[in-house]
This record gives structure tokens, C-alpha cells and sequence, in this order.
């Protein structure tokens, strides 16, 4: 067959494809895999629970069941479910929000597909805009939703901050980043996937200004801030206004085979993507939407995000590291401050082989985890060998997996480092002397 120029945006070499493949092979593998790769949130009881107990009250409630299974939602998505959301946005937060500023998506990953390709690519006057991600890295799903020949990102390096013997810190580098009239959006996630960096509300409030200050958008991507899930450790405040797009999900509150997204952002800009769900999608699917309204109106979304969701995976995070101090004493190995979402970043100075490789021996041996070089889309310095220094590993899995699978790391780093010294006697002291 002879496909079109818009086959190439679904070819094996996508980061993303291969993650959600990975994912689903490891599902239905006959042999032992410690996941520590996907984005799959954890297995959370009283989340669970809550859930269950609002499918049991769909179920008893009139007909709201089969309404939700047998009828198309518009698509803008569920209108008594956006304002309740809207009520809750403007009680919490103050915010001028209104149900014409929300309109609920297939997922998050579709939602960014439409945003990107509304502020980036060929424009009517003739020129060809980009998305500017003020720091890299990012998240994996961004780099291959244009639909424009060319390229449309651009990205910034971030300084690496040294906190201790063990942990770094990116931080937007503001005195790099060149927002012409090229820039058609800034987008940033609050928490990053895939380090678990927030940008502080100054960082933020700089972005925001730049935002304005050009009279493009600023969009913030919180699949795994605030307000909700609320998968951030540290001191951060939410923010929005018209100028804002704020894209949420319910995925990791626990119900990522729901795929439903949220966008808050200003009418106009809801009306498109409106009619972008009607013409790829028909409609966004009701069942998310339907089964959180209810804590959505009590405010029990907002306090599960924070009671339970937040305390589980910040102790999750720090049972990770100590495992990785265990077991990598003798590494030069950094791990970026976790400061929110759900992975940890590993950066192996000056490892001798790429983190693709790595990933490869570690797939070997039924260890599933991102090589890093896939999280910096738009990066010029795209030799910058950093980027291939790191990996992305989730402690959301199974905790016996987590232990499993950051022991079989160890050992394959150490392996490599210890074949180089061994095959090169110049470089006999190259663990010595990078760890000091």
C-alpha cells in the first residue's frame, strides 16, 4: 500500500508508541517484568473504594447508568459535569470560570494533539510558528503530535543546579530563551514528566508575564498537579486566567482507562477545540465525567487528591530513593529532586553507553524503563550528551518490582562502566573518578 506524508507521524520510531507498547506487552507477558517504564498510576485502595462507590451510585440512581452507555455526549463533553467543575474552580480558587470554559477530551494525549497544531505550524500570513518548551526535558508525548512538515518545536536547555551528593535540579535558564514572533504558545507541565521538577511560582509567574507580554498562551499542562490530582511535594500555587490554558486528566487519580482530559481555557479557544472533538472524535466519552460528579460537587476530589493521593506517592517516591541509595553507593549516579509526579529521573554521568542501550539491556532482562534521549523534543544542542545520561523510572509499580527492577539497573550500569575500565586501561579509574 501507498500511504500519504501523514503516515510518518505513526512510524515505530515514536517514543510515545513504543512506551504504550511496552506497557501492553508487559501486561500479557508469560514471564516476570518490572514495569517501571509506563505512566500507569498505582493501584491506590481508597481511591479504589471511592470509585466503586460511585459506580454503585450510578447504578441505583434512576437510569444515569444506561444514560451514560447509551447516549452521545456533546461535544464539548457533559454540561452538567462542567459546571460543577466550573462551580468548583470559583469556590476554590477565585477563578472566572464558567462551563464555557471547559471542555472535557479524549485523554489528555488528544487534547495536546489539537492544541499544538492550533498555535504552531503554517499560519495565513505565511509563516510557520512554533511551541516553545521554556525547559527541557519533557514530556514524551509532545514531540510527534505535529502535523506540520517542519518542526514545531522549540526548546530551551535548563541549568542543572547540584542540590547534594545526590541530587540535581533543572531550572528554566530565562537569560536562553528567545521568544520571537516565531513563538505561537509557551507550554510547560507542572509537574515535569519525566524528572518530577516544578517550576516555582516565581519561574511561573515570569512564563506567565512572557505569555502575556507577547499575547500568546501560556499552556500548562497539570496531568499530575493541581489542582487535581495533586501530585506535587512542595510549596505551589494554582494559576489561571484567560490567558491560560490549563489541561487536566483523570488518569492519575487512578482511572486512566477512562481517557478523559480537561481544558480551562478561554471560550474561544474551547470553541475549537469543540469542533475538533466533533469532527475526530464525534463526542468525548461520558464515563469519566459521569462517575466523579459527585465528589466533584461535594469537593471530595479536591480533598482525595490531597488526603490520599499526594501522601501516597510522596512516601512511594522517597522508599524509591532510598532503595536507589542501596543499591548505587558506589555510581555516580544523580536523581532529580522529586518534587512531584510519578517517576524518578536517573542521570549517570558520564555513562559509556546511551541510556537507548541501557534500555535495551534492561528490556533484556525484564526491566522496562524510558531511555532519556526521548524527553527533549525541539533541543537544538541535540548533541548534548546529557541527554543521553538519564532514564525515566516509575516507582508507581508493584513495590516489589520497583526494588527488582532498580537492583537489575544497578547491575547493568555498573556492568558497563566496569567493561570500559576493563577493555581500556586508561580508563581503569573512570567510576572513581566521575563519583568524586
Amino acid at each position: 500500500m501507498e500511504f500519504s506524508n501523514f503516515s510518518k507521524q505513526f512510524n515505530s520510531g515514536s517514543g510515545i508508541l513504543r512506551l504504550m507498547d511496552d506497557l501492553g506487552q508487559a501486561e500479557h507477558s508469560e514471564q516476570p517484568v518490572s514495569m517501571l517504564g509506563g505512566g500507569n498510576p498505582a493501584t491506590i485502595e481508597a481511591m479504589e473504594q471511592t470509585f466503586r462507590r460511585e459506580m454503585e451510585r450510578l447504578m441505583s440512581d434512576g437510569r444515569k447508568f444506561e444514560q451514560m452507555l447509551g447516549n452521545y455526549d456533546s461535544p464539548q463533553g457533559d454540561l452538567p459535569f462542567r459546571e460543577l467543575l466550573a462551580e468548583l474552580l470559583t469556590s476554590q480558587f477565585n477563578w472566572e470560570v464558567s462551563a464555557k470554559n471547559i471542555a472535557i477530551t479524549n485523554g489528555s494525549q488528544s487534547a495536546f494533539g489539537v492544541l499544538f497544531n492550533l498555535f504552531s505550524g503554517e499560519f495565513a500570513d505565511g509563516t510557520h510558528k512554533h511551541i516553545l518548551l521554556p525547559m527541557t526535558p519533557e514530556y514524551i508525548g509532545y514531540a510527534d503530535v505535529g502535523l506540520s512538515d517542519k518542526p514545531i518545536f522549540k526548546s530551551i536547555k535548563p541549568r542543572i543546579e547540584r542540590l547534594d551528593d545526590l541530587h540535581f535540579k533543572y531550572r528554566v535558564d530565562f537569560d536562553e530563551i528567545d521568544c520571537g514572533d516565531d513563538i505561537g504558545a509557551i507550554c510547560v507541565s507542572r509537574p515535569t514528566n519525566p524528572t518530577g521538577n516544578v517550576i516555582t511560582d516565581n519561574e511561573l509567574e515570569r512564563l506567565r508575564s512572557l505569555a502575556a507580554d507577547k499575547e500568546i498562551p501560556l499552556i500548562i499542562d497539570g496531568a499530575y498537579g493541581l489542582p487535581f490530582p495533586g501530585i506535587i511535594f512542595n510549596q505551589a500555587t494554582p494559576v489561571w486566567d484567560n490567558n491560560i490554558v490549563l489541561c487536566l486528566s483523570l488518569s492519575k487519580l487512578g482511572l486512566p482507562g477512562v481517557r478523559a482530559g480537561i481544558i480551562v481555557a478561554a471560550p474561544e479557544l474551547i470553541e475549537l477545540v469543540t469542533g475538533a472533538n466533533a469532527i475526530f472524535t464525534l463526542a468525548p466519552g461520558r464515563f469519566g465525567p459521569s462517575l466523579i460528579s459527585e465528589i466533584t460537587r461535594s469537593g471530595e476530589l479536591l480533598s482525595l487528591s490531597q488526603k490520599v493521593v499526594k501522601p501516597y506517592y510522596q512516601e512511594r517516591s522517597h522508599k524509591a530513593i532510598t532503595l536507589i541509595k542501596k543499591e548505587m553507593p558506589d555510581l555516580p549516579v544523580r536523581v532529580h529532586v522529586s518534587e512531584g509526579a510519578i517517576f524518578l529521573w536517573l542521570w549517570f554521568e558520564g555513562m559509556p553507553i546511551s541510556s537507548e542501550e541501557l534500555y535495551q539491556r534492561l528490556k533484556a532482562r525484564g526491566v522496562l524503563v524510558i531511555a532519556g534521549e526521548h524527553f527533549f523534543p525541539g533541543l537544538i544542542e541535540n548533541d548534548w550528551r546529557h541527554t543521553k545520561e538519564c532514564i525515566r523510572v516509575s516507582y508507581a509499580a508493584k513495590e516489589q518490582d520497583v526494588a527488582d527492577g532498580i537492583a537489575i539497573i544497578a547491575e547493568e550500569v555498573r556492568s558497563a562502566y566496569q567493561h570500559v575500565a576493563n577493555s581500556d586501561a586508561g580508563t581503569a579509574e573512570t567510576i572513581d573518578r566521575i563519583a568524586s
